[in-house]
């Protein structure tokens, strides 16, 4: 199997030379080429022909995110951001995933803070099998128009791809959705920009989950990235519980960590979706909840950006159902419906 041809583009050249040691370690990648400006990546991509491209933000003469858009639009291919961990850093991966870029990574503080990167080269292989330039049809507006829950409680989990996936699943929820639980791979400073963003663009409130948080209609929460799993306790009254403990499936948070707590605490009164992304995590857990008596689905192939964790829990027997992302929230919400709840 040939190697990945990857591309650096950042202005720093010292975060240039820290990139390009990250993946030339893994004996899979080779780094083809550097830029230090848009200008120069143009050049770059019709000379070299690379698989995959890390791409910084912040950048002179136009800034990566303008830059990714005209890239995605013109000539889409896989891209892995580089960011720094700030807020306006988080914003702009967030931005930058929405506009389709695989992942993203967060920058080191300092050079000699390079241990950061030691997951680049694995996003960057995941980047190179990923489905780029592929947009999700729109849900139809009137999936949620006539929406009455019944108690139900609905968690979601996904990983590379989930951002652009996440904002077209909650895009047609109603202002009255089922109290909604996320686990989605991501930096730990990131996952509050993203809360907001989902925020300003959904009907639901959208926040970052905090320990204790009642689990109420209308809210959806999104787990802290990097720090905690989310859980979902209680008897009746639920809430979140946000816990410190190691990973789970390789991840912290982990999805199977919050649906085996859907599993247990609310059974058939759950709903479980898995979405896009690299990995296994969300497997044992969304058949946990299959055991329990909860409805489960998960996002078919054509329409996942990586085909990783839907695949293992389908091959587990843990969905009930596969469906275009486009079709996934209508499926979620009617299996929540009032005289919908599973025998």
């Amino acid at each position: 199997m040939s190697r990945i041809r990857a591309l650096v583009i950042d202005d720093s050249a010292s975060m240039r030379h820290l990139v390009s040691a990250a993946l030339s370690r893994d004996p899979d990648i080779e780094v083809v080429g550097t830029a230090s400006d848009p200008i120069e990546a143009r050049a770059a991509i019709k000379a070299l022909e690379p698989d995959v491209l890390t791409l910084d933000v912040e950048m002179p003469h136009m800034s990566g995110l303008e830059f990714l858009e005209k890239l995605m639009r013109l000539h889409p291919m896989p891209v892995v951001m580089v960011s720094t961990l700030t807020h306006k850093g988080a914003e702009a991966a967030i931005e930058a995933l929405s506009l389709g870029a695989v992942d993203c990574v967060g920058k080191p503080v300092n050079v000699a803070g390079g241990e950061m990167f030691l997951d680049l080269a694995a996003k960057v292989k995941a980047a190179a099998r990923a489905r780029v330039g592929h947009r999700a049809a729109a849900p139809a507006a009137s999936i949620a128009a006539d929406y009455r829950g019944n108690g139900f409680i609905l968690g979601v989990g996904a990983s590379t791809g989930g951002v652009e996936a996440l904002l077209t699943f909650l895009s047609s929820f109603p202002e009255n959705c089922p109290p909604t639980v996320i686990t989605q791979h991501m930096p730990a400073s990131f996952t509050r920009s993203f809360a907001d963003r989902l925020n300003r663009q959904c009907r639901p409130t959208v926040q970052e989950a905090f320990d204790g948080a009642p689990l109420l209609p209308g809210h959806v929460y999104v787990a802290p990235g990097g720090s905690h799993h989310l859980s979902v306790v209680g008897s009746g009254a639920y809430r979140c519980r946000l816990g410190d403990e190691g990973t789970v499936s390789g991840h912290r948070p982990s999805v199977d960590v919050l649906f085996g707590s859907l599993a247990r605490t609310v059974g058939a009164a759950g709903v479980g979706v898995i979405l896009t992304g690299m990995g296994r995590d969300g497997a044992d857990g969304l058949l946990s909840m299959r055991s329990a008596g909860a409805r489960t689905f998960g996002q078919d192939e054509a329409s996942a950006v990586i085909y990783g964790m839907p695949k293992a829990a389908f091959e587990l027997g843990a969905v009930e159902r596969q469906a275009p992302l486009s079709r996934l929230a209508a499926l979620a919400l009617d299996a929540c419906r009032q005289n919908k709840r599973a025998a």
